[in-house]
């Protein structure tokens, strides 16, 4: 009687398929909890650190607009001013990290670790960072007329100790950037605080001030129209809005380079899943041309980067402005 003998090289292919209903099946892909899948199904809240009508709010607004529209869902703004922003930066700290709150960052959060000792919030670990948002350029503006027609006369007249430069407030990103280029210079003048940017515009204009360290966009039109002249922007490049005015370095001042923030942050602890939604509506949001024409008129520039630039550029100004900040032995009001 013929006996039928299985090759030898099939032995592997048949112990494997015997095997294989001993074996575990493969894992399905996890399921995403039913809050994230869903999100979002209510109405956002974006807080915004400052009162309503400087860059920070405005560009905030215009994010917020955006993103409802690609989300499917409000984004309501809240302004909590107040405390240097540690109101608000607070309030959002607190909030739980389930994507319905968001924060309207800036460099702000970086300073704040500098220049106060003991807050209700970490500012370096407390936030999940988001959006990187747009850059902000500081200007120094001096009047139209005004002797010194460029950064090195500036610079000059500086060393009498005869001049008065005012800031929107002790302690913001245009005092700093001031106090770097005194440092880097080794010159010094009387720095003038304000509380808000306007009011030291309006003082300079009226000739109580021989300058003033600012955002960019606060002064654009002032520019472009005669009144005020740039004499250098803290960029590391030219400011699209005012292409005419040099940078710190042009001018002979060599690695002040500083630009300040205004984009998203979240509490920390918020899934995965949700903070990539929410970075992709931010980012459809700056996309829009409407968004992209305001914002140009308030002569920022968008950073188009993912969230971990934003973490890294708070650490890494906190470094820097803590350095500043004790050199010049700056304390809050």
């Amino acid at each position: 009687m013929t006996q039928n003998k299985l090759p030898r090289r099939a032995l592997p292919g048949l112990l494997a398929a015997l095997a294989a209903p001993l074996l575990p099946p493969a894992r399905a892909p996890r399921a995403q909890p039913a809050e994230t899948a869903a999100f979002p199904d209510r109405p956002l809240r974006l807080i915004v650190p400052v009162a309503p009508g400087g860059s920070q709010d405005l560009v905030a607004r215009l994010l917020a607009r955006g993103m409802g529209e690609a989300l499917g869902r409000a984004v309501q703004v809240e302004n909590l001013p107040g405390a240097g922003s540690n109101i608000g930066y607070e309030a959002a700290a607190r909030a739980k990290p389930d994507g319905y709150t968001l924060l309207a960052g800036s460099d702000s959060l970086s300073i704040n670790a500098a220049l106060f000792p003991r807050l209700g919030y970490d500012p370096l670990r407390a936030f999940e960072p988001i959006l990187p948002g747009v850059a902000v350029p500081q200007i120094l503006v001096v009047r139209a007329e005004a002797p010194q027609r460029d950064l090195a006369g500036f610079a000059e007249a500086a060393r009498g100790g005869a001049l008065a430069v005012g800031t929107p407030g002790n302690g913001s990103l245009s005092h700093l950037v001031g106090e770097l280029m005194q440092q880097a210079a080794e010159i010094r003048w009387t720095h003038v605080p304000y509380r808000g940017g306007a009011l030291a515009i309006n003082d300079l204009l009226a000739g109580h001030l021989e300058g003033v360290w600012i955002n960019i966009g606060a002064v654009t039109d002032h520019v472009r129209g005669g009144r005020l002249r740039g004499l250098a922007v803290s960029a590391p490049r030219r400011a699209a809005a005012l292409p005419e005015v040099p940078t710190l370095e042009e001018a002979g001042l060599r690695n002040l380079a500083a630009t300040g923030w205004h984009g998203l942050v979240a509490p920390a602890g918020l899934p995965p899943a949700i903070a990539a939604r929410l970075h992709a509506a931010g980012q459809a949001a700056l996309r829009r041309p409407d968004v992209a024409e305001r914002l140009a008129a308030l002569g920022v520039e968008v950073l188009d980067e993912p969230p971990a630039a934003l973490e890294r550029r708070i650490l890494a100004d906190a470094e820097r402005w803590a350095a500043v900040v004790r050199r010049a032995g700056i304390r809050p009001d």
